[in-house]
């Protein structure tokens, strides 16, 4: 719990800053247009229903759609623009938060008495005047419970903003799925809530001022508001500050190997040049790759295999491991500007898995024996495992036709398998929790999947700016198999013990030998 509680603050600012941007910049947005719908009753059904239709959108969906967009927009207007991390989450968030205020304020116009505005009119006020003095006033506690709407949900959606690189109290929760540290998750969820009711009582006392007309209220929530400004913007420019020279990013996916070898990364770049390094967790494989062939991530640890099939987009595989390794290094180069360190010393790729003893029971071994069966089970996979190039080629070369294919969250498909809820599991063969839930690996007799050899790939800066944390990170390589993997790994999943401390164990032992 200390350790999370120490992580407390600044993710706590982070989330705050973003969404409070974003519902700022929503109600700029919306009060405006809404009042000018308000003035023309045509264009209020194609209007909202463009707003309805983004509201529609998964979040999730909608934050990584930002991702690429931002980086063909950037290319196209030659901008250096970040194509992850606070831009896509805070663009994603405004166009959330549009919707009720924008409606609430369409409906608060109108909703006002047409006599009042036609004695507001028989006294000789313009339009202008009808507005401000009649309309906006009478209309203002519906708009105001607009912006409350909005405020939950930005403050609730802003939670997913980790996996395209914003840090937020979603740090707490996705990391904390990933490595069943259920503390991180509750600290998480419940800074996540107390912010979202803070910022409802704040604007429900608004609300309040506004509906009764009483100042007290109203300046009390101003001011509270204010202090929330005041905070977020504080916090902010300390960020802005601190950073001078750009620390170098480390990104991580979404699962606990990768959570563990960033910090090795980080701890050895700080240990050997002394650099600064920051953390960028959770990210998308795709994102992940973007985000470093853009320059917004300097270095993190990818697969051969995912580089070969999903950014190569190769069916056909080197007789050899070594020759793939080869020729991904070289298009990397080649293509992005990005460099191969180096391979770490071990393979984790996608291998099918099942209960052992459930495996035995129907005498599978291989996959080909498993498309004897497929038709009768059911297969869980992580979230990117249905839509990956491995999936069609497995289903291609043996005629798999699971009863049902289920996506899931990838610290959740071990226990289901165990608990037979599912199958069969897309694993991942370092994971130590194979041998936890004795869990059977089959044998891809066929040759389909490609070699997952785990390799430190470097952005375009690193080379030219920093040669001395690619040497630093050259000494990783080969230092870590895969017997040596699988334990890191169970010591976080099993043993509840932080990502950061099993790196630091490791890092310790390889300079005591």
């Amino acid at each position: 719990m200390a350790e999370q509680l120490e992580l407390l603050p600044g993710l706590l600012a982070a989330h705050l800053q973003l969404s409070l941007f974003a519902l700022c910049v929503g109600c700029g947005v919306s009060v405006p247009l809404g009042i000018w719908i308000s003035r023309r009753p045509r264009l209020e059904p194609p209007l909202l229903g463009i707003a309805s239709v983004i509201q529609t959108i998964p979040s999730l969906a909608l934050l990584a759609i930002m991702v690429p967009t931002i980086a063909i927009l950037s290319t196209f207007l030659g901008a250096d623009w970040s194509s992850i991390g606070r831009g896509p989450a805070a663009i994603a968030l405004t166009l959330y938060s549009i919707l009720p205020v924008l409606r609430n304020t369409v409906a608060g116009i109108s909703g006002v008495e047409p006599a009042l505005v036609e004695a507001a009119r028989g006294v000789g006020m313009s339009d202008r005047q009808r507005l401000l003095r009649v309309e906006l006033p009478l209309a203002a506690p519906v708009i105001v419970a607009g912006i409350r709407t909005s405020a939950v949900w930005v403050v609730g959606t802003a939670t997913l903003s980790t996996p395209v690189g914003a840090r937020s109290l979603g740090n707490f929760i996705f990391s904390g799925l990933q490595t069943r540290n259920y503390t991180a998750v509750l600290v998480g969820c419940v800074a996540a809530a107390v912010l979202a009711t803070l910022l409802d009582a704040c604007i429900r006392l608004l609300e309040t001022g506004t509906r009764e007309r009483r100042r007290a209220p109203i300046f009390a929530a101003s001011l509270a508001l204010l202090g929330l400004f005041a905070v977020a913007g504080y916090s902010y420019a300390v960020e802005v500050w601190q950073a001078g020279d750009r620390s170098i990013a480390i990104g991580s996916k979404t699962f606990t190997e990768q959570y563990i070898l960033s910090e090795l990364i980080a701890q050895r770049i700080q240990r050997e040049t002394g650099l600064p390094t920051r953390p960028v967790q959770s990210l998308g494989s795709t994102v992940a790759f973007d985000a470093l062939r853009a320059g917004s991530l300097d270095v993190y640890v990818d697969y051969s295999g995912t580089i070969w099939a999903t950014i190569m987009k190769r069916d056909a595989l080197p007789d050899d491991r070594a020759r793939v390794l080869v020729e991904v290094g070289e298009y990397l180069q080649r293509e992005h500007g990005i460099g191969l360190v180096g391979a770490l010393g071990f393979e984790n790729t996608y291998a099918l898995g099942m209960r052992a003893a459930h495996a035995r029971e129907l005498g599978i071994g291989r996959i080909s024996d498993l498309a004897v069966f497929s038709s009768q089970l059911e297969i869980g996979g992580d979230y990117e495992f249905f839509q990956r190039a491995e999936w069609n080629s497995l289903v291609g070369a043996y005629g798999l036709a699971f009863r049902t294919e289920r996506s899931m969250d990838s610290s959740l498909m071990y226990q289901a398998v165990a608990e037979s809820d599912v199958d069969v599991i897309s694993a991942f063969s370092t994971d130590g929790r194979i041998a936890e839930y004795d869990i059977t690996l089959l044998e891809d007799d066929k040759g389909v999947i490609p070699p997952y050899d785990a390799i430190i790939l470097v952005g375009p800066r690193i080379q030219a700016q920093f040669p001395q944390v690619v040497e630093a990170l050259s000494g990783l390589a080969g230092t870590i198999d895969e017997v040596a993997m699988q334990q890191m790994n169970l010591a976080v999943d099993r043993d509840q013990q932080l990502p950061a401390d099993v790196a630091s164990a490791r890092l310790d032992s390889m300079q005591s030998r």
